[in-house]
């Protein structure tokens, strides 16, 4: 409807001044605005700039990560973790989707009809004259008005069941996000401590090769004073051509181990970091605690749970298709000729209606006895797997349990090889210096010594590893 805006002459006297008024001064004041804006950002962006310069010496510096770092960093950008965080919140969502179905729901109808008349008149309007009749039959009047508002309301099992299974599905998504976050700690921590033994290997391959660059010095000298065979020479020099390829591969090694983690910790893999790796392992939790932690903790467990409550509220919602389905609708507004709350004559076009509506369902050709067996036919087998979870998680936890004990026990026995490796080898090269061994006594000691320090370091990463698994299965990471 258009707006007559007619001001009375006092009224006018005031407002078309004050509009001129600001109008003029509009311009002027967005120049002082712009001016106000442009002068002070000059300043601070020659400051932001000189903040901005990098410092040479930190930017050499490589970046430090701990294994909760590597952790943290990892959760950001690994995708399999990243959706399954995603469905999630996708099922929370539905959840409350579901929990909204059980509300009731308003909606307002706003609607102009039109119908070509007929040629005919009839008594069926409002007032207490004539309308003309509309061509079709379901329609009231030529026009037609409607502006209510609708509220409805379903009541069923239906609407229970579906709550209940996305309250399932969300415990589901809700597990299988810690399973995946779970797998993605052991990962990580596979990585981490891998590439920390993958450091120890170069550095041990180094040290070889400095003590094979000795040995060899060491028995030139001895031939060069007639003390020793020339083939002593050849042999040290065999042995330190070995060292060097050991080295060469063991350097490709901790370069593999530092890209493959790398990838999940940082946009660019080549990026230069470092790790920090204590020295002292971490203990082992005694068996009660971690029994206990298991059955409290475990995810599989709980994904299995929730599975086998989710089958159960599908057939709950099976179930339900035998039950009546009950709908309560109201409505308020006006449905009239007239687009107005007063009709011709006075009548009142502003109302109210209200309906019950009960289906009661009857005959389906046993479809719904067929969709109940199918979903007690799936939630049957998810009670197997609850079981089979159940004896698995068993069987999990007594392996991984021992298998962390085992390599636990075995640190300390791989510490005192190392010892008595490094012990032996230079007993054995006092011997040789005195003439009291042979050369192929020295390289078997060194060999020795070699395979005993990464066999500690193999240990120390198997422990890492077989504590990690017990972790992931007791929820502990």
């Amino acid at each position: 409807m258009p707006i007559d805006f007619n001001p009375e002459p006092g009224l006018r006297r005031v407002i078309f001044p004050a509009l001129l008024g600001a109008s003029l001064l509009a311009p002027f004041s967005f120049v002082a605005a712009i001016a106000n804006a442009q002068a002070p950002s000059q300043a601070p962006s020659q400051t932001t700039v000189q903040a901005a310069q990098p410092d040479p010496a930190a930017a050499s510096q490589p970046i430090v990560i701990t294994l909760d770092e590597a952790l943290k960093r990892a959760q950001s950008s690994e995708p399999t973790y990243a959706m399954a965080v995603a469905d999630s919140k996708v099922a929370r969502l539905d959840r409350s989707i579901a929990r909204a179905g059980l509300l009731p729901s308003a909606t307002y109808h706003n609607q102009a009809l039109y119908t070509q008349p007929n040629g005919l008149s009839n008594q069926a309007g409002q007032g207490t004259g004539s309308q003309p009749s509309p061509i079709f039959i379901a329609n009231n009047a030529v026009h037609e008005y409607a502006s209510q508002a609708v509220i409805n309301e379903d009541i069923g099992l239906a609407q229970i069941s579906a709550v209940r299974r996305a309250d399932a599905a969300a415990a589901v998504a809700t597990a299988e996000m810690e399973i995946a976050r779970r797998g993605l700690v052991s990962t990580v921590t596979g990585l981490y401590y891998g590439l920390a033994a993958a450091n120890k290997k170069l550095a041990i391959a180094e040290r070889a090769k400095a003590e094979a660059d000795d040995f060899v010095k060491l028995t030139s000298e001895r031939e060069q004073a007639r003390e020793a065979a020339h083939a002593d020479t050849v042999k040290a020099q065999l042995e330190q051509q070995t060292r060097e390829r050991e080295l060469s591969d063991a350097k490709i090694g901790a370069g593999k181990a530092r890209l493959e983690l790398a990838v999940l910790l940082f946009p660019d893999p080549r990026t230069e970091y470092t790790i920090n790796v204590s020295e002292n392992p971490a203990p082992l939790a005694a068996r009660a605690d971690v029994n206990q932690l298991a059955a409290k903790n475990n995810a599989e467990l709980k994904s299995a749970l929730a599975t086998l409550q989710l089958s159960s509220a599908d057939v709950l919602a099976a179930r339900g298709a035998y039950l009546p389905g009950l709908g309560l609708n109201y409505t308020y507004g006006i449905d009239a000729p007239q687009f107005a709350v007063k009709g011709p004559d006075n009548v009142n076009n502003l109302g109210y209606s209200a309906s019950i509506t009960l289906d009661i369902p009857v005959w389906d050709w046993l479809a719904t006895e067929h969709k109940v067996k199918q979903s007690e036919i799936k939630r049957d087998a998810a009670k197997v797997a609850l079981t089979a979870t159940q004896r698995r998680m068993v069987a999990q936890l007594d392996e991984a349990y021992a298998e962390a004990q085992a390599a636990r026990d075995q640190l300390a026995s791989l510490d005192l090889s190392v010892a008595t490796a490094a012990e032996s080898l230079r007993l054995t090269r006092m011997r040789y210096t005195g003439g009291e061994a042979t050369v192929l006594e020295v390289v078997d000691a060194q060999s020795a010594f070699i395979t005993a320090q990464n066999a500690r370091e193999d240990g120390r990463v198997r422990y890492e590893a077989a504590l990690s698994g017990l972790q992931t299965l007791t929820g502990i990471k």
